[in-house]
């Protein structure tokens, strides 16, 4: 078949699709992915064909003030932007759409305009459950009854959030008008199966699930059989002990204005000496390690704002399955992809939520023991003791041997499934 895969936001919500779009074409099926133009190269890169998508996520997340509102404000205008790139894309044809969480509410009208099917996947347990809240509404539970309500509202959020969108397009692909809640409701009754890239090893399935709701384990980031890390990052880990990763995916996208990215940096910097720990900085989005770090596919081999020493080193993006199983331990924002990459390596974790789905992931790696309790965001880049409070969680995932030991567990569960292999099954019964 002919299939066009959409993704958007950050580099968690797009690269897991390269992987998944690799095995697709590796079982005989062409495969396009609709992203954002800064993933062109690493769609290509998995031999899979680039259709661009022009809704920027940086802009989306942004980091003016106006809290809440302006989150919702902004976000509302990239899925207005998102609507008319899926169309486009999907205007190059395609036999199946395959559909992340943030392209879904938007890519089953071009699906329904073009006469084809499409499948859900998304990389969170999105579907209402007694079992535990919204992934995206914190980590208190409401009791059974709440917490099915509450997903249920969570589901209202986002229709409200792409209505808007969802007008606009359908309009645009010439299909009578009908709300957001509607058209959930009437893909819910026809019970068609949605396939979530998650771990049961990390989040049991859900026990009121309808039948075709599953969680077949994670869909990776392509990785090139012949891929090898930066030279001067094989050369810093050959010179001492497994360092300790940090890197904050695309949280603090304004922290390189605001000045908020030096303060992290040397708070985590002054953290990992503190802990007596060697450490790889990720720059990520929010720029941390200064000047030096970079942000491009290379990355840097310097150490920015807080002085130079030989137990730190600044990176650019670089490959979590060739990077992590070399760690002592992994410090990050608790996202989806790098939660799971960590757990893959079977490495210990330091969870550092920031939003969304974050606290709910960090909440999970405490749950199966292979992460320390959540060292908070704000605490770390604004906080007189935030070197002190990261020390302390860096020096418990090191040292003791429990969460190594939690963490190869999962890593070995996750090793038996195949998530990649259960979409293929998918696509070709669509077929």
């Amino acid at each position: 078949m002919k299939i066009l895969v959409t993704a958007a936001g950050s580099y968690g919500d797009v690269a897991p699709y390269t992987g998944l779009g690799a095995r697709l074409q590796e079982a005989g099926h062409t495969v396009a992915l609709a992203a954002d133009a800064s993933y062109a190269p690493l769609v290509r890169a998995a031999g899979l064909e680039f259709r661009a998508l022009p809704a920027d996520p940086r802009r989306a997340q942004g980091g003016a003030p106006g809290g809440q509102r302006e989150l919702m404000r902004r976000a509302a205008a990239f899925v207005r932007e998102l609507g008319p790139g899926i169309a486009d894309a999907a205007a190059h044809g395609a036999d199946l759409l395959l559909l992340s969480a943030t392209t879904a509410p938007l890519g089953r009208h071009a699906a329904e305009a073009m006469g084809v099917p499409s499948l859900d996947l998304p990389l969170q347990p999105n579907a209402p459950t007694g079992d535990f809240p919204p992934a995206v509404a914190g980590t208190r539970s409401l009791g059974r009854r709440g917490n099915r309500a509450a997903g249920r509202l969570s589901l209202r959020v986002v229709d409200r959030l792409y209505a808007d969108g969802v007008r606009d397009l359908r309009a645009r692909l010439g299909l009578p008008p009908v709300s957001a809640g509607a058209l959930r409701r009437r893909r819910n009754a026809d019970r068609r199966t949605v396939l979530h890239g998650v771990s049961p090893a990390l989040v049991p399935r859900p026990s009121d699930w309808r039948p075709g709701l599953e969680l077949v384990g994670n869909w990776w980031p392509y990785t090139a059989p012949d891929a090898a890390l930066p030279p001067a990052l094989e050369d810093f880990l050959a010179a001492g002990p497994p360092p300790v990763f940090v890197g904050f995916g695309s949280m603090g996208a304004g922290a390189r204005d605001d000045g908020t990215a030096a303060r992290l940096t040397a708070n985590v910097v002054a953290a990992l000496r503190r802990a007596g720990v060697r450490g790889v900085i990720q720059a990520g989005w929010a720029g941390l390690g200064g000047p030096e770090g970079g942000d491009g596919p290379e990355g840097g081999t310097g150490y920015g704002p807080s002085g130079a020493g030989d137990d730190i080193l600044t990176v650019g993006e670089v490959p979590h399955a060739l990077l992590f199983p070399r760690t002592a331990a992994v410090v990050h924002h608790a996202g989806a992809g790098t939660t799971a990459a960590a757990l893959r390596a079977g490495v210990p974790a330091v969870p550092v939520p920031v939003t969304a789905d974050q606290p709910f992931w960090a909440a999970r790696l405490a749950a199966v023991g292979a992460g320390t309790g959540p060292v908070p965001f704000r605490a770390l880049a604004e906080g007189e003791g935030a070197p002190d409070l990261l020390a302390a969680a860096v020096t418990r995932a090191v040292r003791e041997p429990a969460y190594r030991a939690a963490a190869l567990g999962v890593a070995r569960r996750m090793a038996a499934e195949d998530g990649a292999g259960e979409v293929v099954k998918a696509v070709e019964g669509e077929g």
